[in-house]
């Protein structure tokens, strides 16, 4: 996470000059053999030519490894990228508060954002850091810290957090001079609820760092604690009371096209969404290769109508939500439908008041903004009663050709694309060819060839996803290799780590040459296995290296 040292980088530049210098040996060597001895005793002029031009580009290679930063500034230069217009001179500034973000999808960032923004709009000097940009001088030095901490899978660290888990927490520091606060994220149905947040408090506290007040934990973007944190950071800095938190505005999109890319398959229904703007007045919404969609599920029709049934009441009675007005049926269908066992006031603006909303699924965009579309890729989730799960089961079975969806695109800058052209290597397995489709579909616009696919799925008749597509960038030479994994086709199931432990060598190849690995699926079985393959080939301290530098990325759900 810190720039490499100056005689370590130095050492690199002395060594890169002199296998140039072998280089060029060896070649008049060559020459000479070739040629002749007499050619280096008496060189005519078009040889003096050639000789001088290889000097003056073997000098110019030293100078330009000089000034070439280490690829590891360099990566992270671009995890920065995304804060460094909002830092500026504040961050050398000693009465700053550093707003720091530790995210693996995005919200967590999101969140710090937004707390930097209202802190400097108060007229509080703030601004926003990734915490792979803090160091333990940082923190030794002191001042102001907010840390924004979401815990991904079972109470890991997001990915770009492994550096200053393992440099900075890995040892003990005196912190008396900082003072700080932990907004900590995650879900209750993870039994490590909140776990790097908790454990970035606790270690500060161990350290002697001074709260500023007690950790504030959210679980699944709860609003009610997301406020809490508002109105405490409002209180410690003696600002204007935070207005109540909000969610994000969602947008209206219409569904244009929707098709199912396995029918028949084992592993149940994976479709295909292509959605647009309705609004052409609105601006156009814009997104890159790793952003995440969030989608306002709505219950079904006849749910909302079994419901009110049950209820005995009217769902086109009007309520008042907020400041607005509308049908209680259309209420129940944005809400979770509430248990009505020892309920006895039925009045339905009683009921309203008492609903909570469902909550927003998240997926990866498989498209980008030059193809005209939105697209998803999304399993129909068929629970073991036979209903269905209700964003996917409205979405693939409910939702009608242009009818409308809410949604709102969500910057993810942790799987953001590389800021450099360097070689990729992309894993994933089902619905994660999403993401994985958005990267390639990037890298093929944008000229870069080097690409590696490798998926699994089920069976290949039914579940090689954009086959045709996969295909033609192939034949054009803009996907170098491709490897697929259908763990129902052969005797033995074989798996997308599997097809990557075969390819050991070359994975080792593609990482010597700088690759990015970027990984996109399922959290459960393949995201691990794939982890355990990859350090197993490459090494712990590599790819702990890669993770803190950007060249190793996950999208896993």
């Amino acid at each position: 996470m810190a720039n490499q040292p100056p005689r370590r980088r130095f050492a690199e530049v002395i060594g890169n000059a002199v296998v140039m210098l072998l280089l060029v040996i060896v070649a008049l060597l060559f020459l000479r053999l070739t040629r002749g001895a007499w050619w280096i005793a008496n060189p005519p002029s078009s040889r003096w030519w050639i000789a001088g031009g290889t000097l003056t580009f073997y000098l110019l290679f030293c100078l330009r490894m000089l000034r070439r930063p280490t690829t590891r500034m360099q990566a992270s230069k671009s995890l920065g990228a995304a804060t460094a217009a909002a830092t500026g001179e504040a961050a050398v500034d000693p009465s700053s508060i550093a707003v720091v973000y530790a995210s693996q999808t995005g919200f967590a960032y999101e969140l710090a954002q937004q707390t930097t923004a209202s802190l400097n709009e108060a007229g509080k000097l703030a601004h926003l850091a990734g915490i792979e940009q803090i160091d333990r001088e940082r923190l030794v030095r002191g001042g102001r810290l907010l840390f924004v901490a979401s815990t991904t899978g079972e109470g890991d660290p997001p990915d770009h957090a492994y550096g200053f888990l393992e440099e900075v927490m890995g040892q003990a520091a005196d912190l008396q001079a900082l003072e700080y606060a932990v907004l900590a994220l995650g879900d209750r149905t993870y039994t490590q609820f909140c776990a790097f947040g908790r454990q970035v408090d606790q270690w500060l506290r161990r350290h002697k760092a001074r709260p500023l007040f007690d950790i504030v934990e959210v679980d699944n973007g709860d609003p009610a604690a997301l406020q809490t944190w508002q109105t405490k950071v409002a209180e410690t800095f003696e600002t204007a009371a935070a207005t109540p938190w909000q969610p994000p505005k969602l947008d209206d999109w219409q569904l244009v096209a929707r098709q199912e890319l396995n029918p028949g398959s084992l592993g149940g229904g994976v479709y295909h969404l292509k959605l647009q703007q309705t609004s052409h007045e609105a601006s156009p919404v814009a997104w890159q290769a790793g952003d995440i969609a969030e989608v306002e599920p709505r219950n079904s029709q006849a749910s909302v109508e079994r419901w009110l049934q049950q209820a005995g009441c009217d769902g086109e009675t009007t309520i008042e939500v907020g400041h607005e007005s509308t049908t209680f049926a259309e209420r129940l269908a944005r809400c979770e439908l509430p248990d009505l066992d020892g309920v006895e006031d039925r009045n339905p603006q009683t009921l309203a008041d008492g609903l909570k909303p469902l909550k927003p699924r998240e997926y990866s965009i498989a498209s980008l903004p030059s193809d005209g579309n939105l697209e998803f890729v999304l399993r129909r989730v068929v629970r073991t009663d036979g209903t269905l799960g209700i964003c996917s089961g409205w979405l693939c079975d409910h939702l009608e050709l242009q009818q409308s969806v809410r949604l709102r695109i969500r910057s993810n800058p942790s799987f953001h694309p590389q800021s450099v052209d360097r070689p990729m290597i992309l894993i994933g397995n089902g619905t994660g060819i999403a993401g994985l489709r958005g990267h390639l579909k990037q890298r093929v616009a944008a000229g870069h060839a080097e690409n590696w696919l490798l998926f699994g799925e089920r069976s290949a008749d039914r579940d090689f996803f954009f086959r045709d597509e996969l295909s033609d960038w192939q034949q054009q030479g803009l996907l170098k290799r491709l490897d697929l994994a259908f763990s129902r086709d052969g005797e033995q199931r074989t798996y997308v780590q599997d097809r990557l432990s075969e390819a050991a060598d070359e994975l080792k190849a593609w990482v010597a040459r700088d690759a990015a690995i970027y990984v996109c699926g399922s959290l459960d079985g393949m995201a691990p296995a794939v982890d355990a393959v990859i350090r197993k080939t490459l090494g712990n301290t590599l790819v702990d290296q890669m993770l803190a530098d950007g060249r190793y990325r996950r999208d896993v759900y």
